[in-house]
């Protein structure tokens, strides 16, 4: 079942659609499964936000739809984006696309940059490759991306290495390369995981400043509720590799009907509830992803769960308006 709205499905094909994907990885003769039968779909000019616990398949979802898997990895379903579809299409055609019209800010900026190669160079290089441009334009243009995203002093930076840069700087050159070819769609994975809550603020606001002058769709990926809210018209609630709910931000924060998402909106610290001596916290964990499942992959954690849940598993179906929820016995 799709996660977008039907009125926005009507208006315009989704940029990209995700339908029943599935990654399992083989080990020492066991499959692991990281995602279970998603499907989603993006719309042009829209925010996706997904949410969920490390380990619920959110990054596993998108490296999938960028080929970017193990190659112990196992898929099946369907990834199209602006209608051609990804999975198994040859490294020379996925090529073309990702890095050009899609792109990735990956979660670790450090590890992801190359750590002796020129900031400059970085950038420019996918103009070189992607555009065919030549060396001069494409560092000229990679000196206007680095001012363009907020980078103090760029001329310098453009000399320096990945090491000489803070951690928000790190992220900003991320965030440069994945803008360089205009992509359509941009997938920011935790973006703001690793930075303090200031620097966290000002990536949001760029991200937020660099969608409304391009008109780009994003999808941001996070375990943080408030990071994904604060930009997101939509969001998606993952658990064990599924989808368990999805629904405007403003209504699933207003309305949670999956307990898991009330638990995760419960666990946000926030300015406007009584101070506690400890903060609520999410009890138990997540199901091992080699196990067998059977039943509510959530049921050992849920106050609601009952014998059915236990036993069934509760497809995603919708729960009226533009809400979707896989849960027996969902909050009204």
């Amino acid at each position: 079942m799709s996660a977008l709205p039907a009125a926005a499905a009507e208006d315009a094909a989704p940029i990209l659609r995700v339908d029943g994907l599935s990654v399992h990885y083989a080990l020492d003769g066991a499959a692991i499964g990281a995602v279970r039968d998603v499907s989603l779909e993006v719309a042009a000019d829209e925010c996706l936000g997904i949410v969920g616990e490390s380990g619920s398949g959110k990054s596993q979802m998108a490296l999938a739809a960028l080929g970017l898997l193990a190659g112990n990895a196992r898929i099946a379903g369907s990834v199209r984006f602006e209608g051609q579809e990804l999975l198994g299409l040859p490294a020379a055609a996925l090529n073309r696309i990702r890095g050009a019209k899609l792109s990735m800010v990956f979660q670790d900026p450090m590890s992801s940059l190359t750590p002796h190669v020129r900031i400059g160079v970085q950038l420019a290089e996918v103009l070189v490759h992607h555009a065919r441009a030549r060396w001069s334009d494409a560092k000229r243009a990679a000196l206007e991306m680095l001012e363009r995203v907020r980078v103090p002093d760029a001329q310098r930076r453009m000399r320096q290495y990945p090491h000489e840069l803070s951690g928000g700087m790190r992220q900003r050159v991320m965030i440069g390369i994945s803008l360089m070819c205009e992509p359509k769609l941009v997938i920011a994975d935790e973006p703001t995981s690793a930075l303090d809550v200031t620097v966290q603020a000002q990536i949001l606001a760029l991200l937020r400043e660099v969608r409304a002058q391009s008109g780009m769709s994003i999808v941001l990926i996070s375990h943080d509720l408030g990071v994904v809210a604060s930009l997101a018209e939509r969001i998606v609630v993952m658990y064990a590799g599924r989808v368990v709910e999805s629904a405007p931000t403003a209504e699933l924060l207003r309305r949670p009907r999956h307990p898991y998402s009330a638990l995760l909106i419960d666990c946000a610290p926030s300015l406007h509830r009584a101070r506690l001596d400890r903060m609520p916290s999410l009890q138990g964990l997540p199901p091992s992803p080699v196990d067998a499942e059977i039943g509510c992959a959530f049921a050992p954690r849920c106050p609601r769960a009952t014998g059915r849940c236990r036993a069934e598993r509760p497809p995603l179906r919708s729960a009226g308006g533009a809400a979707q929820v896989a849960c027996h016995h969902p909050a009204p």
